[in-house]
């Protein structure tokens, strides 16, 4: 944690690189592109043979378009409620305001009608067209159709039968109102980068999988964070379930800027996560930043959880509670007293905070505060630190000039709009063949939706 210019990147660059060199897989959210995933990729290429098995190296990029991956990957969605924390991750991810509004009704029912297009990709045709770009072009399909077709689905009759009561219900205000504010997030995902990226599989994301490790670096951008942002939490839910315990291969999830990523059931998985050998990095400014994205309960519980804190420079609630987390020590005090007749120095103890409030918000560049968490049969004897990190700055940077350029695999344009245009047909024409087979199979006309 710390603000603008206080040094965390700088910090963040050292644990990536000691990571790699002790063989850690690594999925890394870099928000800007190529800072943390140029320092990646040269020290994957000069710690590779330190892997028992040497690992993959990935970059996943919405502008300039090199790898695919598929977030809504079938193996991943063994049940329906995976389908609804995948359905829960995107949403959450798209709207942010939502996180605390979670259980209001027409939040879970947008909520639950993703769900249900999800999982009817996932059983139909054995997830072949299970991915997000299909679940967006889904959403857009004739009402009529699109529950009919939800309805022949036995496991998703319970969802969808408030959705369909409505519809024949003539109770349209209602229905738009549980459906559109889904619809309406995923129109923002519809761009041509996207579906080609999402609609692909050229690697999966259980990095820590011994036989094939990977390093996975994700690029975001600043400036429409709020859309790839959604997809990188989309990402993360689906990494959080192919995470395996793997005594052979510790992994690093570090996520850069991470209040601009809407990660649900972090704190779950936050306190599991040593069990299976991930450790997680999350680097923020200011906790007031995760506070407003995450909502006070959910940020309050994440700040609470993490057992090591290094911090730059930070004010107010964030450097109050710092100090309060140091706690106090005694501390010797002495006061000089002069008067007319006499002189005198008064000497005494007493609690004080170890780190105060006013020295966290005044703590120069490159200067931490923090404390560390220890095993049982690992002790650190000072587990709080104040100190001053001595970066060699000019090593650095000669180090830098050095850096092999990051590799380049150009997609053409033809083939990307290919993908986009085939994905729109692929949906049409599953909606097209179901509410036909529906239709001509004897016995299925009670799951025809109509008004």
């Amino acid at each position: 944690m710390g603000l603008s210019g206080s040094g965390k990147t700088l910090i963040a660059k050292e644990i990536l690189k000691q990571q790699i060199a002790k063989g850690y897989a690594q999925f890394i959210h870099d928000f800007k592109y190529p800072d943390l995933t140029r320092v990646a990729y040269n020290h994957y290429l000069r710690n590779k043979h330190r892997y028992k098995i040497a690992p993959s190296f990935h970059i996943l990029n919405f502008e300039d378009v090199q790898e695919r991956c598929n977030p809504l990957l079938p193996k991943s969605i063994r049940s329906i409620t995976d389908a609804a924390s995948a359905s829960r991750a995107i949403l959450l991810g798209l709207n942010q305001q939502w996180i605390d509004q979670q259980g209001d009704f027409w939040v879970e029912s947008s909520i639950n009608f993703i769900t249900a297009l999800i999982w009817f990709l996932r059983v139909y045709q054995d997830g072949r067209y299970c991915t997000l770009p299909h679940v967006i072009e889904l959403a857009q399909a004739p009402l009529d159709k699109l529950f009919t077709i939800l309805l022949a689905e036995p496991t998703l009759e319970v969802l969808v039968t408030p959705f369909v009561r409505a519809y024949q219900e003539d109770a349209g205000k209602q229905l738009i109102g549980q459906i559109s504010g889904a619809a309406i997030s995923l129109g923002t995902l519809a761009s041509e980068n996207l579906y080609y990226v999402l609609s692909g599989d050229d690697f999966t994301m259980d990095i820590n999988d011994p036989k094939a490790p990977k390093i996975v670096c994700i690029a975001n951008n600043p400036q429409v964070a709020n859309i790839y942002s959604a997809v990188i939490s989309l990402y993360l839910n689906t990494l959080q379930k192919l995470l395996k315990e793997q005594e052979e291969q510790p992994c690093n999830i570090m996520l850069e800027e991470f209040a601009n990523i809407s990660w649900h059931n972090a704190d779950k998985f936050l306190s599991v996560c040593r069990s299976y050998l991930v450790n997680v990095t999350l680097i923020i400014q200011d906790a007031s930043q995760l506070i407003l994205h995450y909502g006070e309960r959910q940020a309050n519980v994440i700040l609470s959880m993490v057992g090591n804190i290094i911090s730059g420079q930070v004010t107010g609630e964030s450097a109050k509670n710092l100090s309060e987390r140091f706690g106090k020590i005694m501390q010797d005090r002495q006061s000089l007293t002069i008067n007319s007749s006499d002189t005198s120095l008064n000497k005494s103890r007493q609690l004080d905070y170890a780190i105060p409030q006013s020295t966290i918000a005044s703590l120069s560049a490159g200067e931490v505060v923090g404390v560390m968490a220890d095993n049982p049969n690992q002790r650190i004897p000072q587990k709080m630190i104040h100190a001053q990190i001595r970066h060699n700055l000019n090593a650095l940077e000669k180090e830098e000039a050095k850096y092999k350029p990051l590799p380049e695999k150009l997609v053409n344009e033809r083939v990307i709009r290919e993908t986009f245009l085939q994905v729109k047909r692929e949906a049409k024409a599953i909606v097209e063949d179901e509410v036909d087979r529906i239709v001509h199979t004897p016995g299925m006309s009670g799951v025809i939706a109509k008004k």
